[in-house]
């Protein structure tokens, strides 16, 4: 688990989008999965779509665990959900 970094550590990105490349023909489904405060799952929601997540929440409820499967384009696609994720608070990609 971690915390998605800043959209400024363009090096990371950089690197992320490489790994994309050489692993994934596009277009291509991807599998998004993120741990989220229950508080901030309408947030990641907005980014996904209803229909397009499955949603466990965790024992005691003060988190969900969000797993969304997706038709990307690109890695750029990619990269712009993760990067429009990384602006919920408190949330984590797996």
């Amino acid at each position: 688990m971690q915390r998605l970094p800043s959209s400024s550590d363009h090096a990371w990105w950089d690197r992320f989008q490489s790994l994309l490349d050489d692993q994934i023909d596009w277009p291509s489904p991807y599998l998004f999965k993120f741990i989220v405060p229950r508080a901030e799952v309408d947030a990641l929601r907005a980014l996904f779509g209803e229909e397009q997540m499955q949603m466990r929440h965790s024992r005691k409820g003060n988190y969900v665990s969000v797993t969304a499967r997706m038709i990307m384009q690109s890695s750029d696609d990619v990269i712009a959900v993760y990067k429009a994720a990384a602006r919920v608070e408190g949330v984590i990609s797996l």
